[in-house]
């Protein structure tokens, strides 16, 4: 379980590769890929999974005798974090400095990027001769390519003191020195070019992000803790393809989603916002010859975990938990709640989950936001809007949430594991 969450971290590096590493390991676990616009002949004991957009996955494995009265249980998760994107136009040159044109992708503390290597991944549209299908190239750079400077102190007395950044101008990287400032102007362009074997006037466009290249370690004095990038929410992706995969299911249909776009509102054609999720239950039942009544009876009897990090206790603001809820690293997952939903909270179903975790002798915490503290969401409670189902959030508890670089105890993963395990397998 280690060494595949380690995988993960390190090859995840964008929402796109995330999904890449995923189908890699459902494949070698025999899953099958489907294709939306096909015909599903999907037959009991079948296992299969379906990308979408490149960014989202949806995988489910059918049991050898299955029931639908049950319902669905179904886990989601997401693939993007916080980080930063290149724009179109990307270059920008300053007195001898090649840089790169970038925007803050979601919520990330900013100075955290500042003095780290970092480098690029995600995907790239070239010219084909199909206009309807250009040719698409993913792209993950696995070597240092770019900074972020700090401005030293002797420039910034006061630094120390909090410091502002504006995300136009301060967070631009450097990628590179020009011999002949004004004959490389493209100098980015054209190095992207050159990676990928192609002419830079036939780069249509391309989604590509800049990601933290720090390797995840092991630390603390028993090695209790594992720091790393990407935390948020690879350790819940990896939780749902550990669940599916080794789950001993015994009836019914089990399912995993991991949904782009949590991190900027999850409301877009690959995010929990959007009808996929939906679409495909429909299409499962509808492959088995259920009717639109049989299957809107299955699909409100089933259940969602939406497993997305929570907030650990920091030693050094205790102020900022809550006075009677607050988790501890190393003492197992959290059980989120909120009274605004932010969060999915339901009694019942909550003590759902406390019972699958009894069972499978998994550790659990609760987490509550300060009451004069509003938290962030996930992406339970927007589904589950959608599709209007018993849901609850869980996630393992992390330091420095959207930091380049997290903070998590390794045990909590594998409570995290356990409880999808189990609810996959009761």
């Amino acid at each position: 379980m280690t060494e595949r969450l380690l995988q993960l971290l390190k090859r995840g590096t964008s929402a796109v590769m995330v999904v890449k590493e995923a189908e890699e390991q459902l494949k070698e676990a025999g899953f099958e890929e489907l294709h939306f616009s096909n015909t599903w002949g999907l037959t009991e004991g079948g296992k299969y999974y379906m990308k979408h957009h490149d960014t989202t996955l949806l995988a489910f494995t059918v049991a050898a005798h299955t029931a639908f009265k049950e319902g669905f249980r179904i886990a989601a998760a997401h693939t993007d974090f916080p980080c930063l994107r290149i724009k179109p136009n990307p270059d920008v040159v300053t007195n001898g400095y090649a840089q790169v044109n970038v925007e803050v992708y979601g919520g990330a503390i900013l100075n955290t990027w500042l003095d780290r290597p970092l480098s690029i991944s995600g995907r790239m549209a070239v010219k084909s001769d199909d206009v309807m299908h250009p040719k698409m190239h993913y792209i993950s750079i696995e070597k240092p390519l770019m900074t972020i400077p700090n401005l030293a102190i002797h420039m910034n007395r006061e630094v120390n003191k909090g410091v502002e950044l504006n995300k136009q101008t301060d967070m631009l990287p450097i990628a590179g020195l020009l011999e002949e400032e004004f004959n490389e102007k493209h100098a980015f362009l054209n190095f992207l070019a050159k990676e990928e074997g192609v002419k830079a006037e036939d780069i249509l466009d391309y989604e590509l992000w800049v990601y933290c290249m720090q390797e995840p370690v092991a630390l603390g004095m028993k090695e209790e803790f594992l720091l790393s990038p990407r935390l948020d929410n690879l350790t819940s992706v990896q939780a749902l393809l550990t669940g599916l995969i080794e789950g001993k299911q015994k009836h019914g249909i089990n399912v995993i989603a991991l949904f782009d776009h949590e991190e900027i509102g999850s409301r877009t054609k690959q995010g929990a916002g959007s009808m996929l999720l939906l679409d495909v239950l429909e299409k499962i039942c509808d492959s088995f010859g259920k009717t639109i009544a049989q299957t809107k009876e299955c699909l409100y009897e089933s259940f969602l975990l939406s497993v997305d990090v929570a907030h650990g206790l920091h030693p050094n603001k205790v102020g900022k938990m809550d006075i009677t809820n607050k988790p501890v690293l190393g003492r197992g997952l959290c059980i989120k709640e909120a009274s605004s939903q932010s969060y999915a909270t339901d009694c019942e179903a909550i003590a759902i989950v406390e019972q699958i975790c009894q069972k499978a002798g998994v550790s659990y915490q609760k987490f509550v936001n300060r009451s004069d503290m509003p938290g962030g969401g996930t992406l339970g409670s927007i589904a589950s809007s959608i599709l209007p189902i018993r849901t609850v959030d869980v996630g393992v508890p992390l330091l420095a949430m959207h930091s380049a670089v997290e903070t998590m105890g390794r045990k909590d993963m594998e409570s995290l594991t356990g409880l999808v395990k189990e609810y996959f397998s009761i």
